[in-house]
């Protein structure tokens, strides 16, 4: 008797354990069953037989007892994952053939005969059949996005940055995480409308383009005749516009409970005369400020305030001016209308993007000094029912 087409059909996992080792994650699987497939053909011939006897059919096998133990290897190339597989090992402790087809149940005494055969079979196949998958998966994972959406203007790069670190109780996998604005990026809003990225002075910098706030009159010179008066002077009752520019990447600081801020911004108040725009004051300042971030559900939101803030004059066209009182209305529009715009946006929160297919389950997010930490089961984003 013969066996071929010894197929795999379905393994049942009742028991596992993963663990970090010397070499990379060990996984231990013991007391899983498995269902085989088979085809069997049986042949005989003698001198003394007139004609030979020969038969054949189809087998199901359940294995029983079934231990696995593979290693696994996690490296970091070229900002992504990779996965490989340093040694697997299978044992099979009790096997079951029912024949079927021709005259199995003449056979079927013939089947010790193949257990040995059979679980060795199976011993070789497992370790086969794990060690395609693992490629799979290292191919899937060299194809993760490099990047993902956090807002319709802005990405996050997650490309992985060194080994991976494992100790008893978990896998660490540090990212990038710098955020850039997208090309070409603009947001609509009652309030303000956005500039992409452009190239100033060899840097890519950010602006920001306030043209409409709550209190019009802020954007008219009449509305600061008596905070700089020259302005109002020489360009009476003209719109105005404020043209935000980050001079230099924000300086971050995880705390716990809390991350901030120091952020340098270019202020230049445009001025819309005859329907040109001109620039007429340029004023540095320093925003300091902090943002306590949560996760409720899938969504990330938070709270945001304004610590301090710093300003100077870096030039004017209209002469000089008194600090104090810019810096006093500055103040107001920085709590009353940046603050409570941000504030708007962290109180709606940002939509978590799912990863191939899979989302974020009761996700808690924690600041420490100097990590932002993020525990999470996953689930996939997309419900079935199989019934």
């Amino acid at each position: 008797m013969t066996a071929t087409d010894i197929t795999i059909e379905t393994i049942n996992v009742t028991s596992s354990t993963l663990k970090s080792g010397d070499s990379g994650i060990v996984i231990d699987v013991s007391g899983a069953t498995a269902n085989l497939s088979m085809n069997w053909q049986y042949s005989y011939s003698s001198w003394w037989l007139p004609v030979s006897v020969s038969d054949k059919g189809n087998a199901t096998i359940q294995v029983e007892g079934l231990e696995v133990g593979l290693t696994l290897s996690l490296e970091t190339v070229e900002g992504a994952l990779k996965v490989s597989l340093l040694d697997c090992g299978c044992y099979v402790n009790g096997i079951s053939i029912k024949l079927n087809g021709g005259a199995s149940w003449l056979y079927q005494w013939l089947v010790d005969a193949f257990e040995d055969k059979i679980s060795s079979a199976v011993e070789d196949a497992i370790p086969k059949k794990i060690k395609d998958a693992i490629v799979k998966l290292d191919n899937a994972l060299q194809y993760f996005p490099k990047e993902v959406s956090v807002t319709s203007i802005a990405a996050l790069n997650i490309t992985l940055v060194g080994d991976p670190a494992l100790n008893e109780l978990s896998l660490d996998l540090e990212i990038d995480g710098l955020l850039s604005a997208k090309d070409e990026a603009t947001l609509s809003s009652p309030y303000h409308r956005i500039a992409q990225e452009s190239e100033r002075d060899g840097a890519r910098k950010m602006h920001w383009i306030v043209d409409k706030v709550p209190d019009q009159s802020l954007l008219n010179t009449a509305g600061w005749r008596f905070i700089i008066p020259q302005l109002y002077k020489r360009y009476p009752n003209d719109d105005m516009s404020l043209n935000l520019t980050v001079s230099s990447p924000p300086t971050i600081e995880v705390e716990k409970r809390q991350i901030k801020a120091k952020i340098p911004l270019d202020v230049v108040i445009d001025v819309l005369d005859v329907g040109q725009v001109v620039p007429v004051v340029c004023i540095s300042v320093v925003i300091d400020a902090s943002v306590s971030p949560e996760i409720l559900g899938n969504t990330l939101v938070g709270v945001a305030k304004l610590n301090e803030f710093t300003m100077s004059l870096n030039w004017s066209k209209i002469g000089d001016l008194h600090m104090y009182l810019v810096q006093t209305l500055v103040s107001a529009t920085l709590r009353t209308l940046v603050l409570l715009y941000v504030n708007l946006k962290l109180t709606t929160g940002y939509q978590i993007p799912p990863f191939h297919g899979y989302e974020l389950q009761y996700a808690q997010l924690l600041c420490t000094d100097a990590w932002i930490v993020i525990c999470s089961d996953v689930a996939p984003a997309k419900q079935y029912n199989l019934i």
